[in-house]
């Protein structure tokens, strides 16, 4: 079958695509349409229409033709015959119109849409800009401000205010092609003049002086370390100060240096790695999914409460069970608070508020979780309890109900091994806040069987998280490597550096927060805490936590006492650096007789980092994750890594696994191999000149 078809219909040429799922704009595509155009232009038609069967107009490229040598017709040739017909080519948008496919829309003559629609340019979001034309067409039709501000963002917009800012000419409320066959109908009945978007001009005298200068200053702070949205303003403004020809051409050229970049080649990779993470490896495509439609959660704080809302949106009732009266209290004016914030920001109505608040219930009885299809404790972090809630669930739950933990840390087996039931256990660890951070790290225990686990990444995806599965061992993925990262900013720190230096040089890299403001945004009594049920041989050398430890015995917990590794304002939560704690530092060197040297932010970074990387190949070589890209999923999605660097282990393959491999040892000869011995999967790949890449695709 023919994945783009012509017709004519009552004197209108109708192209019609139909490509599904998306109807991406791959190479028979673009060659049906091209072909439909020239066809027309000597036919019986009087216009031409352009529709998409299926759910959706055209969704944009084809993502398996990414990376792969360009096939002709290009999109720009294609847009080019359709933007040169002598007859009238009208666009019937529905769906969602994006990328590639608004801009096909935008080389036509007219465009109409179901009101249902969507239309936008996502390319930013891949690290590039749209390379069809977008940025020189759409200010053109919408004014430069209201196109850099699309086209920046990525996000779409819906047909109406598509038709305020001159990107749709006629919306409808249904029956697309007999709507839009009336208004082709009517545009050939009125001579509409071909409309050419390239036509239109925009004078650079109604401009603001000093605009775009400006619009670049406030681009670059919110959207730090990102080269593509300062292309696209440079194609933006290339579409006020050139011809239209030349300014596609600049286009072309700024879209081809983003191609090339590391940026887009690891924002390409995160689109990947994020579609990908839901697969399981030998888990057979007909594994049966059990229905998720109640949910019980034991825990009601900021944890319990977060989780309890992601199943609340997704409109699945939840219980939350408490201790006592005053606790769940506690909780439910959390989820109050949230969906308070939620409301003011203007991303949720009030109505849809109270109806998803009118989902979650409390409870104190344990019996009222004997008949919900899921249960996730959230309780903290203490293993014993946990076994002792798991235990008293095996004896109220329903036969096949899936028991969940929320763990960070523990051992899911032993939790498993509680119950009669091991294979219905699961680790289904969140991520603070829950309802708002969407890796959802999904623990197997040796005795988890094949439907609990299908139903967990099926249940992840309704519930709009990115699930990255984990076998069972200290911290899993996430929580394993950052131990490491931990590590070494606690040793850069006694060693010669400040808070300031290490968090400066690591948001330099790109991190959200550096290490020493997260640690007082989570509260450094966490891993206080944690630390004290460890034995001192667990704990490892005191240089690693002595600076931590002493700054809690000093009642600096981080933001929520006012001070930590910085003093806070009470008012606007502004961090400011505090001599008293760099006399902590020096003083618990001198204690440990650490002689402090000058560290630079190079230093600082490798460290962090590197040690992330080899933690995350051994968690590899032990089969924890399935893949590396698993891995990159949970700390983009989990802990703030910069997208556009791909995460740990695709930033390994760009700098190169034999420089990874070399700067390691050097650390192990400086520093010792009990805190860098590098990873044999490491060595054995530097010494073979191949990427992780490479040996994830041989292990498929």
């Amino acid at each position: 079958m023919s994945v783009v078809t012509y017709e004519i219909k009552d004197e209108i040429g109708i192209i019609s695509v139909n490509y599904p799922p998306v109807n991406a704009l791959s190479v028979h595509v673009r060659t049906g349409i091209k072909e439909s155009i020239e066809t027309a232009r000597t036919d019986a038609s009087r216009a031409v229409l352009i529709v998409c069967d299926g759910r959706t107009f055209i969704a944009g490229a084809d993502i398996t033709e990414f990376g792969k040598p360009p096939m002709s017709p290009s999109l720009p040739e294609v847009l080019a015959t359709i933007e040169k017909s002598q007859k009238p080519v009208i666009a019937a948008m529905h769906g969602t119109a994006l990328g590639g496919g608004l801009e096909t829309a935008l080389a036509c003559h007219y465009r109409c849409a179901l009101s249902s629609a969507m239309v936008g340019l996502p390319e930013v979001k891949l690290g590039l800009l749209p390379g069809g034309g977008g940025t020189q067409r759409v200010p053109r039709l919408t004014g430069v401000e209201s196109a850099l501000n699309m086209i920046i963002s990525g996000n779409p917009v819906p047909a109406a205010q598509a038709l305020e800012m001159g990107l749709v000419d006629r919306i409808f409320d249904d029956n697309l092609l007999q709507n839009a066959m009336a208004y082709a109908k009517e545009l050939v009945d009125k001579n509409a003049p071909l409309r050419r978007v390239r036509d239109i001009t925009i004078e650079p005298s109604s401009i603001p002086d000093g605009f775009f200068e400006n619009y670049r200053t406030q681009t670059t702070k919110r959207y730090r370390g990102l080269l593509a949205p300062q292309n696209i303003i440079s194609c933006v403004q290339a579409a006020v100060d050139l011809p239209m020809d030349e300014g596609l051409a600049r286009e072309r050229e700024l879209f081809m240096e983003l191609m090339t970049s590391t940026q887009s080649a690891a924002l390409r990779h995160m689109f990947f790695a994020e579609r990908t993470s839901a697969k399981v490896n030998g888990l057979p495509k007909d594994t049966p999914v059990k229905q998720i439609l109640s949910v019980g959660i034991i825990g009601g704080g900021t944890m319990g409460g977060g989780i309890a809302m992601n199943f609340a949106n997704a409109g699945i009732p939840v219980c939350i069970l408490e201790v006592n009266e005053e606790a769940l209290q506690r909780g439910m004016d959390i989820v109050a608070k949230n969906y308070g914030i939620t409301v003011k920001k203007g991303k949720l109505s009030e109505k849809a508020a109270q109806s998803r608040k009118a989902l979650i219930t409390g409870t104190l009885d344990y019996n009222d979780l004997k008949d919900k299809d899921l249960i996730i404790e959230a309780v903290f972090e203490n293993l014993e309890l946990k076994k002792q809630i798991f235990a008293k669930l095996d004896s109220i739950c329903k036969k096949g109900a899936i028991l969940a933990t929320n763990t960070s840390y523990q051992d899911v087996n032993q939790i498993a091994a509680s119950t009669k039931r091991p294979e219905d256990v699961i680790g289904l660890h969140f991520f603070s806040p829950a309802n708002v951070m969407r890796l959802l790290e999904v623990v197997r225990a040796d005795k988890t069987s094949d439907e609990v686990l299908a139903t967990a990444m099926a249940l992840a995806k309704k519930i709009k998280k990115v699930p990255a599965l984990s076998r069972v061992c200290y911290g899993f993925i996430g929580n394993r490597m950052l131990r490491f990262y931990g590590r070494e900013s606690q040793l850069c720190l006694i060693e010669g550096s400040t808070p300031e230096q290490i968090d400066n040089a690591m948001q330099s890299f790109g991190m959200a927060m550096g290490p020493c403001a997260v640690g007082d945004l989570a509260g450094l009594d966490i891993g206080y805490k944690a630390r004290e049920a460890l034995t001192d041989e667990q704990k490892g050398e005191p240089k690693t936590y002595r600076i931590a430890d002493t700054l809690v015995e000093m009642g600096r917990l981080g933001q929520k006492t006012g001070a930590g590794y910085y003093t806070y304002d009470p008012a606007t939560r502004q961090r400011v650096s505090d001599p008293k704690v760099m006399e902590v530092v020096e003083k618990v060197a001198k204690d440990l007789g650490i002689t402090r040297r000058k560290i630079d932010d190079q230093e600082i970074v490798n460290r962090l980092i590197f040690a992330l990387i080899n933690e995350g190949i051994k968690i590899l070589e032990e089969g924890i994750a399935q893949r590396p890209s698993d891995i990159d999923v949970v700390y983009v999605f989990g802990y703030g890594f910069p997208a556009y660097v791909g995460g740990p282990m695709h930033y390994a393959d760009t700098v190169g696994l034999k420089k990874v491999y070399d700067t390691i040892c050097t650390f192990r000869d400086q520093h010792g191999e009990a805190y860098w011995k590098p990873a044999a999967l490491l060595e054995k790949l530097a010494r073979e000149n191949k990427t992780l890449e490479q040996w994830a695709a041989q292990q498929a």
